[in-house]
């Protein structure tokens, strides 16, 4: 179990942190999310996508993780999905500025440099990217994901 208690002075509490994509960071973020299901906003962009996280700290080396839209709704799970319209590989690292800090200059960036390598359908993925600025409530639930994260 990989949790990191950080003191938050501010608000005067202890918080538990976690580090992206463990087991117990990937429960927590389901919870905020499921919590704040009703304020999230429909996703703009249908796909259907598989990634490959590698060079993990912690556990095994890879990760498998699936994001897939096309039912109406922002699904982010473990595991693959059968005929994915695009499959990426990303470095851990990577997958962090992207998906916690919502760094879309680090997406591109990494993919100029041959740090995120696609398969099948990049024009999906573009439009992904066009769309990873959440509106109001998506930064609520982004922010309480980023402050959770290690």
């Amino acid at each position: 179990m990989i949790i990191i208690k950080s003191e938050s002075y501010r608000e005067g509490h202890v918080m538990e942190k976690f580090l992206f994509l463990s087991p117990e960071w990937i429960e927590k973020a389901n919870e905020i999310r499921e919590a704040n299901r009703d304020s999230e906003t429909s996703p703009s962009v249908t796909i259907r996508m598989n990634q490959l996280v590698t060079d993990l700290p912690f556990g095994t080396s890879e990760l498998r993780t699936f994001v897939d839209t096309s039912k109406g709704s922002l699904e982010i799970e473990l595991g693959e999905l059968e005929n994915p319209e695009v499959s990426v590989v990303v470095d851990y690292e990577t997958a962090k500025a992207i998906f916690v800090d919502l760094d879309s200059q680090a997406a591109i960036q990494a993919f100029m440099a041959g740090k995120i390598k696609v398969t099948g359908d990049l024009t999906k993925l573009m439009a992904l990217q066009g769309t990873i600025a959440p509106n109001e409530s998506g930064m609520k639930i982004a922010r309480k994901i980023k402050d959770m994260t290690a």
